[in-house]
């Protein structure tokens, strides 16, 4: 039950070793044990794209950490937190602006206005479309960081639902870059306010494309829901497949 490499512990049916990432059948094909002892000379080994797919399909979709019962029971109540929520968030209209009315609209904006610092270097189109790419680049690279470093699938399908969800907070606000009516920062609204301080007026207006915001906006909440919908599959997988094991 040891890897021939690194001889590391491995699962019975795992075809790779979870440890240094060799091909098992390849590995014995291409260097047959003789008498028990490691080879001098360390093999080299490539994955091939194949049992690539398979790898990476294998790391979305089971855990390789230890999960208690209390840690699966504490998955279950957050994914079905997050369906209860789901449903909030994606049953009201755009205009209704639900996602902006959440507490999370308040976790998003300090992103959203970092963005603005962030990409202000660029010009003043990228630092208006700055503050939407930062709220949308920060769940993302949670995602990241918790699918490749940590290992930890489902708080990255946790992750890509806030992706979801900044893409309905979005939505409102790119839905009202004709009408202005949305309360902004500094109690300012976007008919008041002076030329660029709404963001999705000024990149509309600037874009030539003002009179389609409320098909813009349309197509980013179906984004959104659609993301939402395939991070609560995810999460619902994995706890599946956490509870056959």
């Amino acid at each position: 039950m040891n890897c021939p490499k690194c001889h590391g512990k491995r699962h019975l049916q795992s075809e790779v070793c979870p440890h240094c990432g060799i091909v098992f059948q390849k590995y014995l094909k291409y260097h047959p044990e003789q008498t028990g002892q490691r080879l001098i000379q360390p093999p080299i080994v490539t994955l091939s794209e194949e049992y690539g797919v398979k790898t990476s399909m294998r790391n979305l979709l089971h855990e390789t950490q230890q999960c208690t019962l209390a840690c699966f029971i504490g998955r279950s109540i957050i994914l079905l937190g997050l369906i209860i929520w789901s449903w909030r968030l994606i049953g009201p209209s755009i205009e209704s602006n639900a996602a902006g009315t959440s507490f999370l609209h308040q976790v998003n904006l300090p992103f959203h206005e970092a963005g603005h610092i962030v990409f202000r270097p660029l010009g003043a189109f990228i630092t208006s479309l700055g503050g939407t790419l930062g709220q949308l680049l920060m769940p993302t690279l949670c995602m990241v960081v918790l699918l490749v470093k940590t290992r930890d699938p489902f708080g990255a399908s946790v992750a890509l639902w806030w992706v979801g969800e900044n893409f309905l907070d979005v939505a409102p606000y790119v839905n009202d870059a004709r009408a202005g009516q949305l309360p902004l920062l500094g109690g300012n609204f976007g008919h008041s306010s002076p030329y660029g301080f709404h963001d999705w007026q000024y990149l509309l207006t600037e874009s030539g494309l003002l009179q389609y915001d409320h098909a813009l906006a349309k197509t980013v909440f179906t984004t959104g829901v659609a993301i939402m919908l395939l991070a609560l599959l995810w999460g619902g997988r994995l706890l599946v497949n956490r509870y056959r094991r």
